[in-house]
């Protein structure tokens, strides 16, 4: 299986979600590819060339969009690896998350996510922070190759 360089790796277990997130990015134009995994463990077997992914070549994508409450590996677990580990500790990482709870949010930042982000419900106003989020580290913020 041949896996092309990946932008934005979008992490999320909801299927309704994950579907405004990809049509909001497509519409506007925002990243040329976008990879879907559905939970933590994917996410990990997708960044670190393992399981299912292990023929991946060891693209970087430039941004990880990552839904905090999952099954099997859950949001935190994923950023705790990923920024214990130099070959993505510098790989920005935007935690969109329906919890606004004190705890998940300090955690968080202690583990080294880049930004913090509470889904809204209402479909306008998710799509309108799924543009600002993806013009912001697509565009505007520059990274290290």
């Amino acid at each position: 299986m041949v896996y092309q360089n990946v932008e934005i790796l979008l992490v999320e277990d909801s299927a309704a979600d994950a579907e405004m997130t990809l049509r909001t990015l497509k519409k506007r134009n925002i990243a040329n590819s976008v990879e879907w995994v559905r939970d933590g463990v994917e996410a990990l077997e997708y960044l670190f060339c393992e399981g299912q992914y292990d023929g991946r070549s060891n693209g970087r994508p430039r941004l990880v969009l990552l839904d905090l409450k999952m099954p099997r590996l859950d949001g935190l677990q994923v950023l705790e690896r990923m920024k214990d580990d130099e070959r993505t500790s510098s790989i920005p990482v935007v935690m969109m998350t329906s919890s606004r709870e004190e705890g998940d949010l300090l955690r968080s930042y202690e583990l080294g996510v880049n930004s913090y982000i509470v889904k809204p419900v209402d479909f306008g106003e998710f799509a309108d922070i799924v543009s600002q989020v993806g013009m912001y580290w697509m565009i505007a913020n520059q990274v290290p190759e």
